[in-house]
């Protein structure tokens, strides 16, 4: 893979993994029309990009999280976040750790990715339905979250849409929707690159991938991810988060057109 290979798939990472349309299934298409096979570990680490930008612009919320659990406090605001994030990360995990190898396997060619994407705009869609009631998240809601980031370890299920569009329609409103979808998924980016790179680290030697071309997609994902995220949260607070449903149903079209013609 060559430097500007990387730069593309960083800029598709930033660009996408905040936005509700799947960033591993861009990521899988252009490593398909860039003829291009890049281990996983690789998509992990364009992660560890973007996860920079959530720690950067959840900062506040994460350092009073964190000062909530050293004092042991689990009744205030931001000390309630810790239970929920781990029993949202549990499903997460437990779905990781069972289907992983089967989705990695299973979404490599155009059709199963263009079906997930068609899906992922039906989910988005549906959150036009949710009606907001409460600030609330309940230990429930926090596990049924858990589970919709778990699946969305498909190509074409975005993470991001699949768990605001879960909270949305359990009645949480939007802002807390948001931060929650993003909270949760620290320890989840964070847990796939430490078992990622413990199996497959050596991978990114034999497709000749150097420190050079991993910082820089690395770097442009977070650039671009930051614009991104803010993006998304604007469109979130004018209630057009389902519009992304239409761009997800359009790329699985065609994703399924090209998919019968050979590609």
């Amino acid at each position: 893979m060559d430097l500007i290979k990387t730069i593309i798939l960083g800029i598709i990472q930033g660009l996408t993994e905040w936005l509700p349309i799947s960033s591993t299934g861009h990521l899988k298409i252009a490593e398909h029309f860039l003829d291009l096979k890049a281990p996983i570990l690789f998509d992990v680490i364009l992660h560890i990009g973007t996860l920079i930008v959530v720690l950067v612009f959840f900062r506040k919320d994460i350092k009073n999280s964190l000062s909530a659990l050293l004092r042991l406090d689990f009744k205030t605001e931001y000390g309630k976040l810790i239970p929920l994030i781990i029993v949202g990360t549990i499903p997460t995990a437990l779905i990781g750790l069972a289907f992983g190898d089967f989705v990695e396997s299973t979404f490599q060619s155009l059709l199963p990715i263009a079906t997930a994407f068609i899906l992922c705009g039906a989910v988005l869609y549906s959150a036009k339905a949710g009606k907001e009631k409460t600030d609330n998240i309940s230990y429930l809601a926090a596990l049924i979250i858990g589970i919709a980031q778990g699946i969305a370890i498909i190509p074409g299920i975005s993470r991001s849409g699949a768990t605001i569009a879960a909270a949305l329609l359990l009645g949480i409103n939007r802002k807390k929707a948001f931060k929650f979808s993003f909270l949760i998924s620290i320890p989840a980016i964070i847990g796939a690159l430490g078992l990622t790179l413990y199996t497959q680290f050596n991978e990114l030697t034999t497709v000749g991938l150097g420190w050079i071309e991993v910082l820089a997609g690395m770097a442009v994902a977070m650039l671009v991810g930051y614009f991104a995220l803010k993006l998304l949260w604007k469109i979130l607070t004018k209630k057009k988060f389902h519009f992304f449903a239409l761009y997800c149903w359009l790329l699985g079209a065609v994703l399924i057109v090209l998919s019968l013609r050979g590609f």
